[in-house]
This record gives structure tokens, C-alpha cells and sequence, in this order.
């Protein structure tokens, strides 16, 4: 009886482990954070592809890195045909190697899926699962990203590839996190996979094909289809219907975010809660949206910043693409409260049409700018300057003989070396200073928008990326805390919410965006917001018709000039030269216009409103000008009318506060005088701050 009993107690104790063990692990919290202590500031890491280099090189590679500072080491992302060399015949010993050499070393693992890289014995055997040009060519083996992400072969080869790894590597203690496939961005496949899997989203969005006639304009044309089997992506792409081409656009946003969820499904079977699951979105980049994919515990990014554009002054093409950070900082963290540069510039690269050296200094500026902006790690690619390849142009952090840094792997270095010497000076208990958070301000932000009018611009003028990224600029240069968020976050934990040529809207929206002015909030809505419903449509209505009351106005028209135009609008005396978009507004009887048209035929009629509704405001600019100085002049009168204290911070400046530091860095091409408090201690630079250099202060 005593032995049955004993039994029995320990059955009892047995179950309630398993049941605590179970409840502890769901009670992990949710939030990403967890990932990364804030202490540790921003950890630093790198590219390495150990398949490229002789095995006898590894050690003194790993070695290298773990000198240098780098704290954790990108691995396996194109290396499927190493890892299966045949189909079903696995080899993960030389990758168990790697792993365990740069573990010796100190060094963290990222681990990778390797399924942008198909092998060739898959093309050979399963040709059926590359993508399909719209010339009906297939994207065969030798090149990557070219896997049609619908085909069912290719998915259970995928499943399985996933499955290996995670079970070889999902309880690795050092293995930090995944990151899934490679720089995802929707393309456009016209595969027979992607063809079925069209229609099937169709049916499952309109249930009928009447539904979809009518939300297609299918009348228009005799476009009208009898049944879903007659769609055509070809016909949607090379066709007229702006409504049928948005609803592909959003296909293939939905089908790269389910590839993706799908993955993440995959290896939470095997993977640790200690590992995180991510990918790296090309942060310019509207196909994929990377809030689709809400089953990864964040989003990261790609960003090379010097790639042949002009950017600010005359070094602004080595200074680099001065929004880029801005905008995935402020974006991409805010979909799960962390994110990361995943792939950051070490230097020259090779692909772009004109590949200059970046300005000396500009990395270690990048790399604080990428910190400043909420990223909680970085990490570069790559490594070690390729020999052969694609890339061989692309610089690394170490040269072309394996052992010298580079002029970008120095500057690395020396980031990781301030970044551990901040650490010592975190103080967790530093509250963000009241004037800086009163200026809280957001963006709305919807890819849905920037779709529709990039198929409709109306003048090749247009630049939807341009229009916000002007708007993001200039909450920046007035010292404000920028989030960049969607239609379901909290508007009333930011003082001005802005809402750029917002153009596909719902009454759903208005309601809340004219709640939240009620409420206190300070709403700015540009041109070309509220044109249309979201299918695309126009509203049967006054033009703009369900923000008319929230503006306080009507817009009966709208007008664009020549590229050489110039339109003229006015505040006061003040006059200033636009030839983009012009909406026309009339203001009604309570509302106050703000500035003026000063020539074309409707010279004295209002570009800009002020209206007051409840405890906020409602500011339409209607008006996109030829700079940025007119839009910032509307925007500082919004901040001043609210009560709010704004700085006034030249173009290509930008300054954070961040976990008790204040960080400002410099990409015009001149140096600027930043203004300190009397009692503020620098930690790096000094108050004058040179172009491509960094200032730390408390």
C-alpha cells in the first residue's frame, strides 16, 4: 500500500513539472524584447560563408572576428547545396564545424534558411518549381530568388531542408536566432503555381465572380469576366484595371508573408524559445509588406546606403541615402517593438550603377545612426571580400588576402568598441526627458497606398516614397520621437499624427481619425488624401467627400505642372514654387486657410487649411512645393498652435534620445553646431559636428 501510494505522490509531483514546465513556457513573454537586454545597447555581428573559404582558414577567420569585437556570426543562407548535395542525403558536418569554431571563439550563430538558393540536382528533377517571366521564360538554376514560393515540390523540399535544420540546430545553445530565406520583396511570378494560387485568393476575397466584376471596374472595356479560371496574371499586369493590378499587388505581398509564417511554423516545432525568428526586408522596397508576416517574432532589414544615389550637398553620394535608416528604424521596429539591420554596408559595393567609396567616417556614422534609430543589433555583409562570384567588387570587413581590415572593417571595429564602453554608462533608471517625448509624432503608413499610386501618378513627377520620406524629414528636423505606424496602432499616444497623400480610405478611418483630434490629437493630411475607396475605386460623391467635414473644406479640383513649372503658393508674403500636385480647396465658413495659390488661374484660392475640431486640429496641405521648407514652415506652425516646443535642426541632421544618451549625426554635406544644454557631458565628438561624423552626449 505504502509502495502505491509512494507511486502515486510521485506521479502526482511528475505531473505538476510537467504542467509548470508547460505553463512556464507559454508564460514566456511575447514581447520581443526579450531577446535583447536593453543593457547591451545594440550587439554587432557579420556575414560569413564558410562554403567559400578552404577549412584551414576558418579558425583563424572565427579568431579575426572575436578580435575585432563581433559579437555573433550570419551563417547558411545560400548554402542548400551543401547542405543536401543530393536529394535526401543530408550533410551538416561541415556547418557543425563552423559553428562549433565560432562558438570557441565567443562568437553567436544566426542561422539560416537556404531557400532563396535551390540546387541544381532540384532544377535538373523538379523544373516546375522556378518562377516564370512574363515572357514565359523560366528563371532556371545559377542565380537566386528565382523559386516560384507557391509550388507545392518546392514547398515540401523547402519543409524538409527546414525540418533537418531545425532539429540539427534547434536547442544549439549557440544559436541565437533565425533568419528566414533572404531579402524577401514579392516579385511578380506568372508561373502556373502563382497562377492558381491568384485565383484561389481571388475566390476567397469576392466569393463570386460578379463580386469581383463589380470591385474590378470590369464593366469598363468589356473586361467583365464569366468565371475565375478566365484571370490571368499577364492580363492583370499588362491590362487597365488600377483595381485588378492592386489586388495582385496584395496577392503577392500575402503569398511572400505566408511563405514566410509558413517557415516560422516549421521551426518553432524544433527551435528553442530561446531563438528568435526573423528576416531581412529591403528597406525601400513596397512589394513586400513586412507586416503581413506577423508570425515572426520581428522584422529586420537590408540597407546600402551608398549605391549611386546624389542624397544631400556635394558629398551626399558618399554620405549615403540619409533616409533610408530614418524611415526602417522608425518602421520596422514598430511592428514588434524590435528591430535590427541585418544587412548593413562595410564599404564599396558592386552592384549599382555607379559604385563610389563612401565618405571616411560614414560607416561608424551609419552604425550610431542605426542604433540611435532603435535598432537592437547590426550586422554587416560581409566578412571577407569574395574572390569569385557576383560579388566580387563587394568590399568586406577583412580584404581580398584574408587577413587585413578594411578601411569600413576599422570603423566597424571601432563602434563595437565605443558601443561596450557605453554599456558601462546605461543607467536603467533614466526617464526620457519630458520636452523630447512631447513631441511624439507618427507617420500612418500603409503600402496599400503606395501601390495604387504608383500606377496612377498622374505626372511622372510623382514620387510617393519621396512625398512621406519629406514629411518624415521634417518631424525630424523639429526634434520629434517618430514611429512610423498602421491603422490599428494607438493614434492617441502621439501628439501629431501625419498622414502623407493617404490616398484609399474607409468611413472606418475618418471615424477614428477625427476621434483622436477630438481628443487632443493633431492630424495632418496631405495631398491626394481620400480620393479613393479601398478597392481603388472613386467615391460616387464630391471628389474626397468623406474628409471634407474633417478638413473643413471641399476640394472640387486638383492640378499638376510641366516639369520645368512653376506654381507659386504663398503664407503671408512668403512665396514658394511647386509643380508636383496642387489640390485646390475651399474652405468652409469656421475653417482658416493658411496659404494661398499665387498664380495659375486659380491664384487666391487656399493650398493649405487649419481646422479646429474639438480639443485638436486638422491641417490639409494640399500642396506639394519644389523643397521641403514650406511643408516644414505648415508643420511648425501645427507644433507651435499645440503648445509644443520644437527644435529647428538643418536638413540631413538628425538627433535621438535613446536609453539615457543623446546621439546626432551629420549627412548634409556641411558642418553644423549642435545646440547642449549647459549641463551636458560629451561622450564622443564635439558640439561641431563634422559631415559623416557622430556626437554622444548626456
Amino acid at each position: 500500500m505504502k509502495r502505491i501510494l509512494f507511486f502515486q505522490i510521485f506521479l502526482l509531483i511528475i505531473f505538476s513539472c510537467s504542467i509548470f514546465a508547460f505553463s512556464f513556457r507559454l508564460a514566456l513573454p511575447d514581447s520581443a524584447s526579450r531577446f535583447f537586454p536593453v543593457k547591451d545597447l545594440m550587439t554587432v555581428g557579420v556575414y560569413y560563408y564558410p562554403e567559400h573559404w578552404a577549412q584551414e582558414e576558418w579558425d583563424r577567420d572565427f579568431s579575426t572576428m572575436e578580435k575585432m569585437g563581433f559579437e555573433f556570426v550570419h551563417m547558411a543562407e545560400f548554402a542548400w547545396a551543401f547542405m543536401e548535395p543530393e536529394e535526401g542525403k543530408f550533410d551538416f558536418n561541415w556547418l557543425d564545424k563552423a559553428v562549433e569554431l565560432a562558438a570557441k571563439h565567443n562568437l553567436k550563430i544566426v542561422m539560416c534558411t537556404p531557400t532563396p538558393c535551390p540546387p541544381a540536382w532540384m532544377a535538373e528533377k523538379y523544373p516546375e518549381i522556378f518562377m516564370v517571366d512574363s515572357n514565359g521564360r523560366i528563371l532556371e538554376h545559377g542565380s537566386r530568388a528565382n523559386n516560384a514560393l507557391g509550388d507545392s515540390i518546392y514547398q515540401r523540399l523547402c519543409e524538409r531542408i527546414i525540418t533537418k535544420l531545425g532539429q540539427h540546430y534547434g536547442n544549439n545553445p549557440n544559436v541565437i536566432g533565425w533568419q528566414l530565406d533572404n531579402e524577401p520583396y514579392a516579385q511578380a511570378d506568372f508561373s502556373p503555381s502563382a497562377q492558381s494560387g491568384l485565383r484561389t485568393w481571388l475566390q476567397k476575397k469576392y466569393k463570386t465572380i460578379d463580386e469581383l466584376n463589380t470591385e474590378w471596374g470590369a464593366a469598363f472595356w468589356s473586361m467583365k469576366y464569366n468565371n475565375f479560371a478566365q484571370i490571368r496574371i499577364t492580363s492583370i499586369l499588362y491590362g487597365a484595371s488600377p483595381h485588378a493590378i492592386l489586388d495582385f499587388k496584395r496577392f503577392t505581398a500575402d503569398q511572400t508573408a505566408h511563405f514566410l509564417n509558413w517557415q516560422a511554423d516549421i521551426l518553432r516545432h524544433y527551435t528553442s524559445t530561446a531563438q528568435w525568428i526573423t528576416t531581412n526586408y529591403i528597406s525601400n522596397i513596397g512589394g513586400a509588406d513586412a507586416r503581413r508576416s506577423d508570425k515572426l517574432d520581428f522584422a529586420s532589414f537590408t540597407l546600402y546606403p551608398v549605391s549611386g544615389g546624389h542624397n544631400l550637398g556635394t558629398d551626399g553620394f558618399r554620405l549615403g541615402w540619409y533616409q533610408g535608416m530614418t524611415f526602417a528604424g522608425a518602421f520596422y521596429k514598430n511592428i514588434k517593438g524590435i528591430t535590427g539591420v541585418m544587412e548593413l554596408q562595410p564599404g564599396q559595393v558592386n552592384w549599382a550603377t555607379i559604385n563610389p567609396q563612401p565618405m571616411p567616417g560614414v560607416i561608424r556614422m551609419w552604425l550610431w545612426h542605426a542604433y540611435a534609430n532603435g535598432c537592437s543589433f547590426a550586422c554587416t555583409y560581409r566578412f571577407r571580400q569574395p574572390l569569385y562570384g557576383n560579388e566580387q567588387y563587394h568590399d568586406g570587413i577583412i580584404g581580398t588576402d584574408g587577413v587585413t581590415p578594411s578601411k569600413g572593417g576599422l570603423e566597424y571595429q571601432q563602434v563595437i568598441s565605443e558601443i561596450k564602453q557605453l554599456r558601462k554608462q546605461y543607467d536603467p533608471a533614466v526617464k526620457i526627458p519630458a520636452i523630447y517625448n512631447s513631441r511624439r509624432t507618427a507617420i500612418l503608413w500603409n503600402h496599400e497606398n503606395l501601390w495604387n499610386l504608383d500606377n496612377q501618378k498622374q505626372t511622372n513627377l510623382w514620387d510617393t516614397w519621396g512625398h512621406m520620406f519629406r514629411y518624415m524629414e521634417i518631424a525630424k528636423s523639429l526634434g520629434a520621437p517618430l514611429d512610423i505606424i498602421k491603422e490599428s496602432d494607438d493614434f492617441s499616444a502621439y501628439r501629431v499624427l501625419i498622414a502623407p497623400a493617404y490616398q484609399l480610405i474607409d468611413e472606418k478611418l475618418v471615424a477614428k481619425w477625427k476621434k483622436y483630434v477630438e481628443q487632443g490629437g493633431n492630424l495632418i493630411l496631405t495631398c491626394r488624401t481620400g480620393q479613393k475607396k479601398r478597392s481603388g475605386q472613386l467615391w460616387e460623391a464630391k471628389r474626397s467627400e468623406p474628409i471634407c467635414s474633417l478638413i473643413g473644406a471641399d476640394i472640387p479640383f486638383f492640378d499638376m505642372l510641366l516639369d520645368d513649372g512653376n506654381g507659386e503658393v504663398k503664407i503671408d508674403t512668403a512665396r514658394y514654387r511647386w509643380n508636383v500636385w496642387g489640390d485646390i480647396l475651399q474652405p468652409f465658413k469656421e475653417t482658416e486657410s493658411l496659404a494661398k495659390y499665387s498664380n495659375q488661374f486659380y491664384s487666391g484660392e487656399t493650398a493649405v487649411t487649419y481646422h479646429k475640431l474639438g480639443k485638436g486640429s486638422v491641417t490639409y496641405i494640399g500642396v506639394q512645393t519644389k523643397d521641403w521648407t514650406f511643408e516644414k514652415e505648415i508643420a511648425k506652425l501645427v507644433y507651435k498652435r499645440a503648445g509644443i516646443i520644437t527644435e529647428d535642426y538643418p536638413r540631413g541632421v538628425f538627433v535621438y534620445w535613446r536609453d539615457g544618451f543623446w546621439i546626432a549625426v551629420n549627412y548634409s554635406s556641411s558642418p553644423v553646431s549642435i545646440p547642449l544644454q549647459e549641463n551636458s557631458v560629451i561622450i564622443l565628438g564635439k558640439k561641431l559636428l563634422n559631415p559623416a561624423d557622430v556626437l554622444v552626449w548626456k
